[in-house]
């Protein structure tokens, strides 16, 4: 029962440490805003661009892949399929950053895995 009040001395120190994090999320977060990740699909036919919040930013149809008039030999329905897929990609490499430089900042700060995912916000 009193080892547990033991470990109440280093409490300080880890809510320290914890809104140092929080402080660093923040600016990284605000560093993602301004990287840009590309996916695509159909072999680079669409390329969906997104910035580190996840929103689709530019979206890229190479027309030249596409065939002549309105889409060439292309249906809509694959086309869309394409753009959603590259989105997609996309953001699935953007989330994988973003989980990459949170725990590179929870290493920094010396904070045990999955520890940043319970800071709050603000």
């Amino acid at each position: 029962m009193f080892d547990n009040l033991k470990n109440l001395s280093q409490l300080p120190g880890m809510l320290a440490k914890a809104k140092e994090a929080q402080a660093k999320i923040q600016q990284m977060q605000a560093e993602m805003e301004s990287k840009r990740i590309t996916g695509d699909a159909g072999a680079g036919m669409v390329e969906a661009t997104v910035n580190g919040k996840l929103e689709l930013v530019n979206l890229k149809i190479d027309s030249d892949r596409l065939g002549t008039g309105d889409l060439g030999g292309t249906d809509v329905e694959l086309l869309q399929d394409l753009i959603i897929a590259a989105v997609t990609a996309a953001q699935g490499k953007a989330q994988a950053l973003i989980r990459e430089e949170m725990a590179k900042l929870a290493g920094e700060a010396g904070l045990p895995p999955g520890m940043m995912d319970q800071l709050p916000d603000g």
